[in-house]
């Protein structure tokens, strides 16, 4: 097989920059070969690449495909039970890592372990701590902790029965996805990833936001900060409840596409 023929089949599925792309991911990640590998015309052992077609063209994930997924310059292991890693959350740690390193993190909602193993790398002195209430992303998020020699203290803990502590800083990338959405996702993803982290009532698009917050404003510290991921479709009412709430300093700002992706605000 060569690379055309492993990459072009996939334009049914993707159009072919999308492709092109996932191709060089598999290339890369799996077998280990670099483009010049493949212009020089060195390829991986055709078995194997078929069946990691055939998986991709049953509309799998390539990440799940390959078990692994890129985050902020490290490789996090991802499967069904976890949310892949996106690059919206990757620039909301960006932003978080721009301040000055907190002494005591959390992270709700942790899935893949992305962000808090991100954050415990950034700061190894802070004292990091991620909540989920799947057992199945907890196990993950302990192995990417593990692969990445990061502390983080992993919980099995419901943000709607939270524990008591306090805390300097904040975030979660909660579910945000309404179910009237559903119609415009794209099928590998409602397929494959877990809805449980992905969807909210259509008639409570604020449910685990509101939950967070009211937790944060018992936790946080004088001038602790909260991160969240959010909506774009949804983030006037956020910023309107967390100044209800009585958070201050709130702001908001845009990924690399332009829509409002991430939120901050302080405890006063």
């Amino acid at each position: 097989m060569t690379y055309a023929e492993f990459w072009q089949p996939l334009k049914s599925l993707y159009d072919e920059g999308e492709a092109r792309a996932i191709a060089q991911m598999v290339m890369e990640l799996h077998f280990g070969l670099t483009m010049a590998d493949i212009l020089c015309g060195r390829m991986a052992d055709e078995t194997e690449l078929r069946r990691v077609q055939q998986r991709l063209l049953q509309g799998e994930p390539v990440q799940y495909v390959l078990g692994k997924a890129e985050f902020c310059g490290r490789l996090f292991r991802v499967a069904p039970g976890v949310l892949i890693p996106r690059p919206e959350t990757q620039e909301l740690c960006q932003w978080i890592l721009s301040a000055s390193a907190p002494s005591r993190i959390l992270d709700i909602g942790t899935g893949s372990g992305c962000i808090a193993c991100t954050l415990a790398a950034a700061w190894p002195t802070a004292a990091v701590t991620a909540w989920d209430v799947s057992a199945d992303a907890l196990a993950i998020a302990r192995e990417n902790a593990r692969l990445g020699n990061v502390s983080v203290s992993f919980e099995q803990v419901d943000i709607f029965q939270p524990r008591t502590s306090e805390w300097d800083l904040i975030v979660s990338n909660p579910p945000y996805i309404c179910e009237k959405e559903r119609v415009s996702m794209d099928r590998h993803v409602l397929d494959h990833e877990p809805s449980i982290a992905l969807f909210v009532p259509d008639d409570d698009p604020l449910l685990y936001y509101r939950a967070i917050a009211q937790y944060a404003r018992r936790s946080l510290v004088t001038g602790g900060r909260l991160f969240f991921e959010i909506n774009p479709l949804y983030v006037a009412e956020l910023e309107a409840m967390l100044s209800t709430m009585s958070f201050c300093d709130i702001e908001t700002r845009n990924d690399q596409f332009g829509k409002p992706r991430m939120i901050k605000a302080i405890q006063p």
